[in-house]
């Protein structure tokens, strides 16, 4: 029997520009639209960045507000996820769209290095943005750049701030931070079934390791992420058209890893979320 495995997609980002990709939707019009086209060939969980009108990154809530509005107006059932990631955004206001209610958001859960910048998450921070999205019932996916925060995950859950069961996500190939290998990602696995036994699981690659990434995950068993927040490349020859390219060809290969494309129902049944 196949396994279902949930595709998210990553859409937009704070750092791609379309001056690197034409594809890259940075308006909300464009995001939502972007996401439906993902939507209909086989993403059930779109991760959510907004951008100011000169494409800089943004946490105006009133902005999530419209794409999230858009997404269950558009694609019924998908699980929405705001990201209160830092690249260039105040950390003060990086958890203030949550009273919006997500299906999910994304928790770091320790700090970490860029390439050119420190990616800041104190602990003080990390419990105040936990404690928010408890408060709205929000599911974190906790992003795992290194090692160190898949026990601060852990803790946090033995601290009550945190439910189980946890869904995490191993960032892969960020120069400085975690690299992407195998092996890793093994070891990663097994330390998470260790902790948290009863975790949920994505990996994403970034740039070039995505699709690398992608392959391992389904074959372990967990789920994928792909867009063009993490890597505006289809292959070595060209840019990706659109994110709706690369999540049809995630659906595409899934099969012969004896994985099947989750509906947003099963999606949500697999992370514990509310029923649409």
């Amino acid at each position: 029997m196949s396994t279902p495995v949930i595709i998210t997609v990553a859409m937009t980002g704070a750092i791609p520009r379309k001056k690197d990709c034409p594809g890259l939707p940075v308006t909300t019009s464009e995001q939502i639209e972007e996401t439906h086209k993902a939507f209909e060939a086989g993403a059930s969980l779109a991760h959510i960045h907004v951008r100011n009108s000169d494409e800089t990154p943004s946490s105006d809530p009133d902005l999530y507000a419209i794409v999230q509005a858009g997404i269950q107006k558009h694609c019924p059932g998908m699980i929405v996820q705001f990201s209160t990631g830092g690249r260039g955004r105040d950390q003060a206001a990086r958890g203030g769209m949550l009273f919006h209610r997500p299906d999910m958001a994304s928790l770091a859960t320790g700090s970490v290095n860029f390439p050119t910048i420190i990616y800041e998450n104190p602990p003080e921070f990390v419990d105040g943005l936990a404690s928010e999205m408890l408060k709205y019932d929000i599911k974190p996916e906790i992003e795992i750049f290194d090692l160190a925060m898949l026990y601060n995950a852990a803790n946090l859950i033995e601290r009550g701030l945190l439910k189980a069961p946890a869904h995490v996500q191993f960032v892969m190939g960020i120069p400085n931070a975690m690299p992407a290998r195998r092996s890793i990602l093994e070891f990663l696995i097994s330390e998470l079934k260790a902790v948290m036994p009863d975790a949920t699981w994505t990996a994403a690659g970034i740039a070039r390791h995505q699709l690398t990434v992608n392959e391992w995950t389904l074959e372990l068993g967990g789920h994928v992420r792909t867009g063009l927040e993490d890597n505006t490349r289809f292959d070595k020859t060209r840019a990706a058209k659109d994110n709706a390219e690369l999540v049809a060809r995630l659906a595409e290969i899934a099969p012969r890893y004896n994985r099947t494309v989750a509906t947003p129902a099963q999606a949500r049944e697999i992370l514990g979320l509310r029923k649409h």
